[in-house]
């Protein structure tokens, strides 16, 4: 008997084409087994769920291939996924930074004309405060309330003698959102690329980890990252302009972070303690490349691993119990309002001589401490849709850890880990003055609210910090606030006679809040178009016959006097917006109106 030669068509994907290919299948090469192909038949229903199935599985083949891409995922967590092979990582739970004004009062020396400087405490880092929210907030650095500059004033009198009883002192200290925590794991033998997780949600930052031998593991963006750079605190003259130096150090023991579904891993290399060099300067002779014309004979290959102190992505911990302390957030919005942040959870005090003090005026100090923020808490910003991971993972993986060009820059700000804080957008310029080669980058955060505000002076000193080490030597670096306009938008529609008004004003008004929902970027103009477009596509709209948008300042809008008049194009079709400048529909509620004709 010879073989069949049958014909598939393997274009036929969808549940038409298949059962048509089936059919013709089974008349063509079974003629005389099966006639009855009326749709009633059980021949029809088997065909019918053949091509069912044949099209489901056509449809997830197409869709988890469609998934494997990020041009074209659609899901967020794949999108993610993605984004992190090219090197960009999502900041799934920021942290706010802002600087907090405290309070305490002392009683005055013997002579009365000053406070008792032996009861001048220093408060320590790790003292938290609360926020009317219920955000956590901790101390960053040691608060001396004895430094010079200080602000002290009179707190108390005799009612006598007018002679001053007590001094209150004003001191400043950075903080930041969320509350350490610690845990503790048992570690067996020895195991290649361990996974530890964390029994805790909203972690924002690992602060250490070390294991029983004393042994510290650092923070790495990969695995195959071998040096990082420490800030060590200047001690030199230079102190004032160069708080901290930059100092290169390798890391063998090394690990890194993996936030899914708002778990957090912490993930070691797969090189055991027996990987470890005793001898970690580079012998040159084992990684000078063989060149033509010298004496000598080397390797002729370059082997990079050779550089650190072991290959394998680091030594993972093994019979040790690891330490980690870390830092988590207790809310989901970590952002604080100006004069939020005023409850002490724990304070800790440290007096020069505290054995030679009394208890009773120790805790009358103690327990005068008052606590505010005189500045707003930003950092944490709503998450990015999945278009602009995409397009920042594009752009961060361009950049290759070096920062030359306006959009390598923009792509190192959006990546700056989430414990620093995080900005919600970013615009970078050449500075206008030719004679230098100076950078301006202009940033925006986003409130509580998720409204734009600008950014405070800690978050941007952070971002200043975090592009030294990608910037050009050459270059020069500043950060400023972009000028927020805020605007309104009225417009006069015609409607279908049958259509309910009431009901196409309001799904116009839900329309255009959903597209002014996502911020502009910073000089992105309002393209008047985009509203007519809009509006167009809403059920029961005939006509769309005028549309304007104008300014709104002062009071709950931004201080701004942009003049759009001006800023409107000769063909009338946006509102420019300077270079510096970002656009913002503040309130959708109030800020869109709209009329039927």
């Amino acid at each position: 008997m010879s073989k069949k030669n049958v014909a598939i068509n393997y274009t036929s994907r969808d549940f038409e084409s298949i059962r048509r290919d089936l059919e013709e299948f089974a008349k063509r090469y079974y003629p005389n087994t099966y006639k009855d192909f009326n749709r009633a038949s059980f021949g029809s229903l088997m065909l019918d769920t053949v091509s069912y199935v044949g099209d489901i599985l056509s449809f997830y083949l197409d869709y988890q291939m469609n998934e494997t891409f990020l041009d074209s995922a659609v899901e967020y967590r794949n999108v993610v996924k993605l984004a992190r092979q090219l090197g960009y990582k999502l900041q799934t739970s920021p942290s706010s930074y802002g600087k907090m004004t405290f309070f305490i009062e002392v009683p005055a020396d013997s002579t009365g004309l000053g406070p008792d400087s032996a009861l001048i405490p220093v408060l320590q880092a790790g003292s938290t405060f609360t926020s009317t929210g219920g955000g956590v907030y901790s101390l960053l650095e040691d608060v001396d309330f004895d430094k010079e500059g200080n602000q002290v004033v009179v707190g108390s009198a005799d009612s006598t003698t007018g002679a001053p009883l007590t001094y209150v002192i004003r001191a400043m200290g950075t903080a930041v959102s969320g509350r350490s925590g610690t845990e503790s794991f048992t570690i067996g033998s020895f195991e290649r690329f361990r996974k530890v997780p964390l029994g805790v949600t909203n972690v924002s930052n690992i602060i250490s980890v070390t294991d029983s031998e004393g042994n510290e593991y650092f923070e790495v963006d990969h695995l195959s990252q071998n040096i990082i750079y420490k800030a060590i605190r200047n001690t030199t003259t230079t102190r004032t302009t160069v708080p901290n130096l930059l100092k290169a150090t390798p890391v063998a023991r090394r690990f890194v972070v993996e936030t899914v579904d708002n778990q957090t891993f912490i993930q070691f290399g797969y090189g055991s303690d027996s990987n470890e060099l005793t001898n970690p300067v580079v012998d040159p002779t084992e990684v000078v490349l063989d060149l033509n014309g010298r004496t000598y004979t080397t390797d002729a290959d370059f082997d990079p691993t050779k550089l650190i102190d072991t290959d394998k992505f680091g030594i993972g911990p093994s019979n040790t119990t690891l330490n980690i302390q870390y830092r988590f957030n207790t809310t989901s919005d970590v952002n604080a309002a100006v004069d939020t942040i005023t409850g002490v959870a724990s304070a800790n005090f440290k007096f020069g001589n505290q054995g030679a003090l009394s208890l009773g005026n120790r805790n009358s100090v103690i327990n005068s401490l008052e606590a505010t923020n005189e500045e707003q808490f930003v950092g944490s910003v709503s998450l990015p849709s999945s278009e602009e991971i995409r397009q920042r993972a594009f752009s961060y993986f361009a950049t290759q850890n070096r920062a030359v060009t306006a959009q390598d820059y923009q792509a190192i700000c959006y990546g700056m880990p989430a414990k620093f804080g995080m900005i919600k957008r970013v615009a970078v310029l050449k500075d206008p003055d030719e004679f230098k080669r100076n950078v301006n980058i202009y940033v925006m955060s986003e409130n509580s609210a998720g409204k734009l505000v600008a950014a405070n002076t800690t978050l941007k000193n952070n971002l200043k910090n975090w592009i030294t080490q990608y910037k050009m030597i050459s270059d020069t670096v500043d950060i400023l606030d972009a000028e927020i306009v805020n605007f309104d938008i009225s417009y006069e529609i015609l409607t279908d006679i049958n259509a309910n008004r009431f009901d196409v004003i309001s799904n116009c008004n839900q329309k255009l809040a959903n597209k002014f929902a996502m911020k502009q970027d910073i000089g992105e103009p309002i393209r008047i178009t985009d509203v007519y477009r809009e509006l167009q596509k809403v059920n029961g709209v005939v006509d769309v016959t005028s549309v304007d948008v104008g300014l709104k300042s002062g009071g709950i809008y931004s201080e701004s006097n942009y003049d759009f008049d001006a800023a409107l194009s000769s063909d009338g079709r946006m509102i420019e917006a300077q270079p510096n400048v970002i656009f913002e529909l503040k309130y959708p509620n109030v800020d869109i109106k709209g009329s039927i004709r």
